[in-house]
């Protein structure tokens, strides 16, 4: 026994994680499996409803305030900001979804002038320009290799042939954006023969055919699709992996002299794009405007209005408005109106779940050889999309109190698993990816954060983008205006706050 004190005494049992979910709950948002709830509803009126305060739904309700409409904004979450929802894990603000915006071209003046009224860009003798500060701080990126951490994400061509292919497909992304034209949002250039002729292939057939092969640039156009539209380069349309591309700052070989200046730096913020969205609510949210825990249930247009049945948590309202901007993926549109356009029911697009952790840890963990932690940190051939430190725009070197966040783009057939697993289940496959690159970070955690997003965008497959219903729906006019990035075939930002733009408009 004497012998064996002083083992038991340096023999500590495992801490157990604190774990929980946190954002959206699902057996909420699966009302709409069942049939409407009956009884009373409470009569409520509007001159225009918002349904959906994710981004298209605040831009819509920014836009028609504007214009001098009274809006009122239904939301079925506790929160409002979509996907872009931001939350603080031990006093740190951090993003429970998507966390940083690309630089808008001119061919984005709408988003360009948000930014300015927000503070975080200027117009300076014509030119717009983002003010230091609001965008990525170096260094952004780094890559895990296996054996060390690398600058950048594009790993480096093994020789010559392979940095050859890397400059052709510079090259062939310029090309197809002389040839066929890309652009945010989408619908500024027509979707011609050349458009449908990359989407009715994937990505990964179209780069064989080009026989472009490269490990290195095939893994990082895989990533590059996974981060924005949940789905790989052997999932989604070649249409949708060149306008990743062509569609913004274009593709530069690390060798190239042509091709233009690299992409600018992208903004962000501690909470990740709930920067953005919490603004854009907060005028709603301070008069009162902005009504939370309302799930749509049904909906109908009519010749003089539009009436709207809600649940909540204190019975049901039935709103009567003159107009209703239906501003909610369009699977849930499909669901609850109930006389829609026929390319609504015609329409079909598949969705990706996603996996959100955030990581509160005491402090930094153990390094890694190579490069220092930077914002995005990414290990190549992981199946996460990797993490990124939330408080990286601070520059603080000293150490202490971290968030990390990290992302996980799920195969289609994991959704049931993310709806009925553990969230401590959950959190032990994102530690196994994360462990081998960081082995004391089991020490340095203190609290795990989970946020599932079932349903959380469009995938752009073969065929998506080119349905003629996305068109017609993009185009439809009623009392009842569509405004998601679904109109876009895939989700991001930029889709988002135009979408948005344009159903007040109508």
């Amino acid at each position: 026994m004497a012998a064996a004190l002083p083992l038991a005494a340096c023999t500590q049992r495992p801490r157990l994680l604190d774990v929980a979910w946190l954002g959206p709950d699902p057996t909420r948002a699966h009302q709409l499996r069942e049939a409407p709830p009956q009884g009373p509803a409470r009569e409520r009126r509007a001159d225009v409803l918002v349904l959906g305060a994710g981004v298209a739904g605040l831009s819509a309700a920014r836009a028609l305030r504007a214009a001098g409409r009274e809006v009122t904004v239904l939301e079925l979450d506790d929160a409002a900001g979509g996907n872009s929802r931001a939350t603080e894990l031990g006093g740190l603000p951090c993003p429970m979804g998507a966390h940083y915006l690309p630089q808008p071209g001119a061919n984005l003046s709408e988003l360009q002038d948000l930014l300015v009224e927000f503070g975080v860009a200027e117009r300076r003798f014509g030119r717009w320009q983002a003010k230091d500060g609001h965008t990525v701080h170096a260094p952004a990126e780094r890559r895990f290799d296996g054996r060390e951490w690398q600058a950048g994400l594009l790993p480096p061509a093994a020789n010559a042939a392979g940095a050859a292919e890397q400059r052709r497909f510079a090259r062939l992304v310029r090309e197809a954006q002389q040839r066929a034209g890309f652009a945010l949002p989408t619908h500024r250039v027509t979707f011609g023969s050349a458009h449908r002729q990359l989407d009715a292939q994937t990505f990964d057939a179209w780069l064989d055919a080009e026989q472009l092969t490269e490990p290195g640039l095939r893994w990082y156009l895989d990533y590059c699709c996974r981060d924005d539209y949940g789905a790989g380069s052997g999932v989604v349309s070649a249409w949708a992996g060149l306008h990743y591309f062509a569609s913004r700052h274009g593709f530069q070989a690390p060798d190239e002299d042509e091709g233009g200046d690299p992409a600018p730096p992208p903004f962000t913020a501690p909470q990740g794009n709930g920067w953005l969205t919490e603004r854009l609510a907060e005028p709603l949210r301070r008069e009162g405007h902005l009504l939370m825990a309302r799930v749509g249930l049904s909906l109908f247009e009519e010749r003089e209005g539009v009436e709207l049945l809600c649940w909540t948590p204190e019975g049901l309202e039935r709103w009567s408005a003159r107009d209703l901007v239906l501003a909610t993926p369009l699977f849930v549109a499909q669901r609850i109106w109930r006389n829609p356009p026929a390319a609504l029911q015609s329409l079909r697009l598949p969705r990706a779940p996603w996996l959100v952790a955030n990581l509160l840890l005491d402090g930094p963990p153990l390094e890694r050889a190579g490069h220092s932690l930077a914002w995005d940190n990414v290990a190549q051939g992981s199946a996460l999309l990797g993490y990124v430190n939330a408080q990286h725009q601070r520059l603080d070197p000293r150490p202490g109190p971290q968030v990390w966040t990290l992302y996980w783009a799920l195969p289609q057939g994991q959704r049931p698993a993310l709806l009925n697993e553990t969230a401590t289940h959950w959190a032990e496959r994102v530690l196994q990816h994360l462990l081998p690159l960081h082995p004391d970070l089991r020490e340095r955690l203190q609290q795990v954060r989970l946020t599932r997003w079932g349903h959380a965008m469009a995938v752009p497959a073969p065929g998506v983008r080119g349905q003629a219903a996305l068109e017609a729906l993009r185009s439809h006019r009623s009392r009842v205006r569509l405004a998601h990035a679904d109109l876009a075939g895939y989700s991001v930002f930029e889709e988002a706050f135009m979408a948005g733009l344009a159903a007040a408009a109508r």
